[in-house]
């Protein structure tokens, strides 16, 4: 068994979540937000986030996959899609990781589609070193190197989500 390192203990998520909940909140002063999240590892950082704003937060969740076995496919396909109309909406994408970016090159041109009033992006993590596609993230929790993270909704092979913390194999 590969040892597992931390890499973001628990205090330093509670104290970013908090932190981005404030610009979420300053950003949508008043206004409803639909938190789209992309499963499954998105559900605890989105959970923990929406809980943290005072906003009306409506969830929805969409399925997509690149990866086969934990190494990118390269092809993102779309498995469940949004139930609810989000037209004339504020909508902001709620990922566990932006790494490629493909993923959601991929999820914004879908949502074009769907006439939202704006879509924004939030992440709680980002590895700027393996972006093939640039993208606006609008909300980052944490930039980190190109590591194998696990933890807090990232899974290996869909195990080790429901760790409280972000860690990583060396």
């Amino acid at each position: 068994m590969k040892e597992l390192n931390v890499l973001i203990n628990n205090a330093r998520l509670e104290k970013r979540l908090d932190e981005m909940a404030k610009e979420i909140e300053k950003d949508y002063k008043g206004k409803e937000i639909v938190f789209i999240g992309i499963l499954k590892g998105s559900v605890p950082f989105m959970w923990e986030l929406a809980k943290r704003i005072k906003n009306n937060i409506i969830f929805e969740f969409i399925e997509v996959s690149s990866y086969i076995n934990n190494e990118s496919s390269g092809k993102v396909i779309l498995h469940k899609d949004i139930k609810s109309s989000i037209e004339g909406k504020d909508v902001i994408i709620v990922e566990d990781i932006v790494d490629t970016g493909k993923t959601l090159d991929f999820l914004l041109k879908h949502l074009e589609e769907k006439n939202a009033k704006s879509v924004k992006i939030a992440t709680l993590l980002s590895k700027p070193s393996r972006r093939v596609i640039e993208l606006n993230v609008d909300y980052i929790g944490f930039k980190i190197d190109d590591k194998y993270v696990v933890g807090f909704g990232l899974d290996d092979n869909q195990n080790l989500r429901n760790l409280p913390y972000i860690g990583y194999y060396e």
